[in-house]
């Protein structure tokens, strides 16, 4: 069987892991969130959400440098809990990135009708509130397919382009902050929380309740570890990678926002429509938006060219174990591409990405449940790997291994406030849920559908390949956890 080829080099891998996490809302959906959470909210909520998915990152790097094979969190899922929780684990992340990949089929549009209004022509329907035009949706295919050709002849390509455009991008958001700060003043920015709290109650649930969209933003880092087989470094270095994205990127984030809360009364921003974009036009910097606008652009294409990639393979590491079906662990022999499972992640980002503008705050906040239940699992398999396999070596290993655990606990909790009605952090009703409730539906199906041939050594080999041998093994060849369930099957 042909295998995947490594061609992302470190520099690349920051790129993608970052970049991967860097989108394009948050430039104008800053409006809608300084109106719901307030600038502090906001801003502070993004901070908090950054230290924790750092916790939850460090124990992603351990696992990364031990596994680097594709899929990431679905192998770590599966060496450390078993087949049905890597099963859970790679449904989830296939249900974020696929939403994300269709949150980018109408974002890209959305995001030029910012400059260009006159783009909202031949409206087509009406969802959620929001009308879907044609214009919008003709430019959110056409980016769909063109992440397609980048990916389709090897990963290096995507890999090279990532890395161009995620150093473009950090020039115009330094000319942005630069502005930002230099032209704003404190006055702008406080107080942080008046209006969150008039919505929400207290500045404190207004920071937690930003805890949920927050998530979904910084859920890109796991592209490193989808994308670990692929990568042509060393491991120790991969998995300092990982946990260097979450915290570039949460960076990024909290100093843009909070250059918008300086530039402008954050009140008048809430009241707009475009957030940083329309921020620095009416507070006098038109140039400067453009930049804005530019970050924007770029954020939307490194953002959909990582989670396009990382969908695959999370698709091919389930089908390499019998989760999904068979033929989307095909990889084609001269590219090293899994083609039929990049065809597979177009196929589910066009045929969500129709539902329009109007469900773009459910993708990320249904992805933000997605999100959180995957860190929580991820960092159950760290500590049982740690204990399963005491002997193994760690090219990256977590010093402190309590850390972790502070991020997983802080993603059961933003699990709980998004599943349960009536809490600040709540999915809308009854869109999200129904959303959450058809994936958890189709995920049983599938479940019991797919055939239970392997052994778990089996299994364990098609996933981790040459790292197999890495385990701690027994003079006939089986892991502790595989000789104590040989008897069952898969």
């Amino acid at each position: 069987m042909a295998q995947l080829k490594k061609g992302i080099s470190p520099l690349a891998m920051i790129a993608i892991g970052a970049a991967g996490v860097i989108g394009s809302s948050w430039l104008y959906l800053g409006s809608d969130f300084f109106a719901a959470f307030g600038a502090g909210g906001t801003i502070i909520g993004m901070a908090l959400g950054t230290l924790l998915a750092a916790c939850v990152a460090l124990a992603y790097s351990e696992l990364t440098s031990k596994f680097p094979r594709a899929g990431g969190e679905m192998v770590f899922a599966y060496v450390g809990g078993g087949r049905l929780l890597s099963f859970i684990t790679g449904w989830m992340l296939i249900g974020a990135y696929g939403g994300m990949v269709a949150f980018y089929v109408t974002a890209a549009g959305r995001l030029l009708t910012a400059m260009w209004p006159a783009m909202e022509t031949v409206p087509l329907y009406t969802i959620g509130g929001e009308t879907m035009y044609l214009p919008v949706l003709a430019i959110g295919i056409a980016l769909t397919l063109l992440m397609l050709a980048l990916n389709w002849n090897g990963i290096s390509i995507g890999a090279i382009t990532q890395l161009v455009l995620f150093s473009v991008m950090i020039v115009l958001a330094v000319a942005v902050v630069v502005v930002g700060f230099g032209s704003g003043s404190t006055t702008n920015a406080v107080p942080l929380f008046d209006a969150a709290v008039q919505q929400i109650g207290s500045p404190v649930g207004a920071t937690l309740a930003f805890l949920l969209p927050a998530f979904a933003f910084l859920a890109g880092f796991g592209v490193v570890a989808a994308l670990a087989e692929e990568a042509d470094t060393d491991a120790r270095r991969l998995g300092r990678i990982v946990t260097w994205s979450v915290l570039l990127a949460g960076t990024f984030y909290v100093i843009v926002l909070a250059a918008t809360a300086w530039v402008l009364p954050w009140e008048e921003t809430a009241d707009l429509t475009n957030g940083t974009i329309e921020a620095l036009d009416v507070a006098g910097f038109p140039t400067i938006s453009f930049l804005a606008f530019g970050i924007g652009v770029l954020g939307v294409l490194t953002t959909f060219l990582a989670v396009f990639a990382a969908s695959s393979r999370m698709m091919l590491a389930m089908a390499r174990v019998e989760l999904l079906p068979r033929f989307l662990a095909d990889v084609d022999e001269r590219s090293g591409v899994p083609r039929k499972a990049l065809l597979f992640t177009t196929a589910i980002g066009l045929g969500l990405g129709w539902l329009g503008p109007g469900a773009l705050t459910w993708f990320l906040n249904v992805g933000g449940v997605y999100i959180g239940v995957v860190w929580a699992v991820a960092v159950l398999a760290f500590y049982r790997v740690r204990r399963h396999y005491p002997a193994m070596a760690a090219p990256y290993r977590v010093r402190y291994g309590w850390i972790p655990g502070v991020g997983a606990l802080a993603a059961v909790i933003v699990i709980l406030g998004g599943v349960v009605p009536g809490l600040p952090l709540s999915l809308a009703w009854p869109a999200e849920y129904l959303i959450v409730a058809i994936w958890i539906a189709l995920g049983l199906v599938l479940y019991r559908l797919a055939p239970r041939s392997l052994t778990r050594p089996a299994a364990l080999r098609a996933l981790l390949g040459e790292h197999y041998d890495a385990l701690d093994v027994d003079p006939d060849g089986a892991d502790r956890e595989v000789r104590a369930e040989a008897p069952r099957s898969g």
